[in-house]
């Protein structure tokens, strides 16, 4: 057994006592850090697997979530019950775990099924990517072959941050989200609040721009960008903005609405809705990157943020 086989399977070992740990943790901030401990595991065995972009996707989507989770979890400490409380008895525990290895069964008899080679659109895409100007596979085809499911991705996340909206009272709405946060401005998070945010945004600038021909993207730069402007209102530094704003509300449907004008435009100088002409797609794609990671760091932003609270 080589080295890195043996480093893989202990990786493997270490996912699923993870997994297992979260799952059995009687206490909810437990269970919320080994879940953030659990996907940042998962990001590591992606690496392992060639897929940097996922990985990268993982780690950033696991750190926004655990800072949610763990939002959540300190608001529920207060009516959480002792560990004696109430639980779940045994046979419904017992039910749960035998559906939960029935459904893994079925999925690893599913992927051990598969034809050796996989069926793949590999070659497919391989053939065509140059139309698309762009060195990375992963880009060109969320932002060429599976273009409208990219667009309704984000649509989806709009919409997901109006529901959060309208769980504002009427007194409010239009009010800054989450309550206003204040932190010993001589302390640990101040300090990182004022040393992060520049570094973080310069990298989340570089992994936006390099997601054209290497590992990276509007997804995940947008997601570190995020997770910087709510380090910084965390800290109390700065303060959410009213979401009454019309500047902020602009932003928040630039990435669908310059990702539509485009996709419109295929219509008259393509072939079709979402069809980039051959001499301008990788100005086109790139222009639907800048408007999607602005509204990305937004959204993702004001989703943590929570619901308006505060009158502005």
């Amino acid at each position: 057994m080589t080295i890195a086989a043996a480093l893989e399977i202990a990786l493997a070992m270490l996912v699923l006592g993870m997994a297992a740990w979260t799952i059995a943790a009687r206490e909810t901030f437990a269970a919320v850090v080994g879940f953030v401990a659990y996907g940042l595991l998962l990001a590591l065995v992606w690496v392992r697997l060639d897929a940097v972009d996922v990985a990268l996707t993982e780690a950033a989507i696991g750190g926004l979530s655990g800072i949610l989770l763990v939002g959540a979890a300190a608001r529920l400490r207060a009516s959480e019950t002792p560990a004696v409380a109430e639980s779940p008895d045994g046979m419904l525990r017992v039910g749960a775990a035998v559906l939960a290895t029935i459904v893994a069964a079925a999925l690893a008899a599913g992927v051990l099924a598969l034809p050796d080679p996989a069926p793949a659109l590999a070659p497919a895409v391989a053939a065509n990517i140059a139309a698309t100007g762009l060195g990375n596979p992963v880009t060109s085809v969320l932002m060429a072959f599976r273009a409208m499911d990219t667009l309704l991705e984000k649509v989806v996340l709009l919409l997901a941050l109006v529901g959060v909206w309208s769980l504002a009272p009427d007194r409010v709405w239009g009010g800054r989200p989450g309550p206003r946060h204040q932190a010993d401005p001589l302390g640990v998070l101040a300090f990182l609040a004022r040393l992060l945010p520049p570094v973080g945004i310069v990298v989340g600038i570089y992994i936006f721009w390099v997601g054209a021909d290497h590992p990276g993207g509007a997804f995940q730069g947008g997601t570190i960008l995020a997770a910087m402007w709510l380090l910084v209102m965390t800290a109390g530094l700065t303060d959410a903005p009213p979401v009454r704003l019309r500047w902020l509300r602009l932003v928040l449907i630039a990435g669908p609405a310059v990702f539509l004008v485009v996709g419109l435009a295929g219509l008259w100088l393509g072939d079709g809705f979402l069809s980039y002409p051959v001499a301008y797609a990788k100005l086109l794609i790139v222009t639907i990157e800048v408007a999607m990671t602005l509204t990305i760091a937004v959204t993702l932003g004001l989703l943590l943020a929570g619901a308006p609270e505060r009158s502005a």
